[in-house]
Parts: structure tokens; sequence; C-alpha cells
């Protein structure tokens, strides 16, 4: 009994060494994500609902880019008074796998979340290759600021952010 209770206890250690050792890091404070269209008919633990133009649309739980994945970002105004979009240029990868998900998606919708609100979905018309990928409307500056926190601004890539005192 002794050994297996050994067993448990080294594997929940090792379990917790990735999150000690990400522990402080700024880009866990930001939170957003882009969740692709499903079927009403998945698995429902895997998918959420949420209003989409007037109707219920059914949408993956597991995002298909999400703050590890983004490389820098960029505010701008938007049409709606006192709201905000953002642009986020994605890392190679993420970049190629949005290329991919856009190309097999056409005609579904896809939504993003900004730390932990859905603040915006576009309908996929065709492939987005260039890696960048836009939220057009309903941030605000508190979103932008945690976004300052924890992540450049394009163009700024290469920059050292400045600790705060």
């Amino acid at each position: 009994m002794q050994p297996r209770f050994a067993a448990v206890l080294i594997m929940l250690a090792l379990a917790l060494v990735p999150a000690v050792l990400a522990g402080g890091s700024a880009a866990n404070d930001v939170s957003v994500s882009f969740h692709m269209e499903t079927e009403s008919t998945d698995n429902p633990k895997m998918i959420f609902p949420q209003e989409t133009n007037g109707q219920t649309r059914y949408f993956r739980r597991v995002s298909e880019v999400g703050a590890k994945d983004v490389l820098s970002f960029s505010p701008f105004p938007a049409d709606a008074g006192g709201e905000f979009g953002v642009v986020f240029r994605l890392k190679e990868n993420a970049a190629r796998r949005l290329a991919a998900v856009t190309s097999a998606n056409q005609g579904r919708y896809l939504i993003a979340k900004l730390n932990g609100r859905v603040v915006d979905g576009v309908l996929i018309d065709k492939q987005v290759d260039d890696g960048l990928v836009v939220i057009w409307k309903g941030v605000t500056l508190a979103d932008i600021a945690i976004l300052d926190d924890g992540l450049p601004r394009i163009g700024q890539e290469g920059a050292k952010k400045k600790k705060k005192k």
C-alpha cells in the first residue's frame, strides 16, 4: 500500500511542476480564445450554446486559437461608440492551424472570448491565411490594459517589457 501512495504523490508532484514553473508569467493573465461553430449533436460536454444573430448556435469548448498562440496585438476604435476592436498576430504554427480550420469550415461562425466573455463573432467566408485574427467589437479599455500587461503591440515584438514597480 505504501508504494502505491508514494507513486500517487510523485505523479501529483510532477503534474504541478509546469504550473509552478509558469507561475508569475504575465501571459497567463491574458485570456483570449477563438471557438469554432459545431453541431448541436456533438458531445454535450464538449460544446456550449451561444446566441448568434438571433439564433442559438453551438461552439466547441476547446479553442482553435488561444492566448499562447498570440505573438502580438493592436487595438483600434470600433464602430460602436466607446468600444474597441483588436487585431491579433499569431505565431507561425497557430497561423497555419487557423488557415486549415477556416478553409475547412467556411459558412460557420468563429466566436471570440476575451477575459471570460464572448465579445464578437464572425461568419467565415474564406480561408484566413495571413496569420491575423480580429475581434471587431466589444473590447473595453480594461481589456486592452490586460492585453498590454501580457503581450507586446504589433511592431514591438522584440522589445523588452518594462517591469512595473
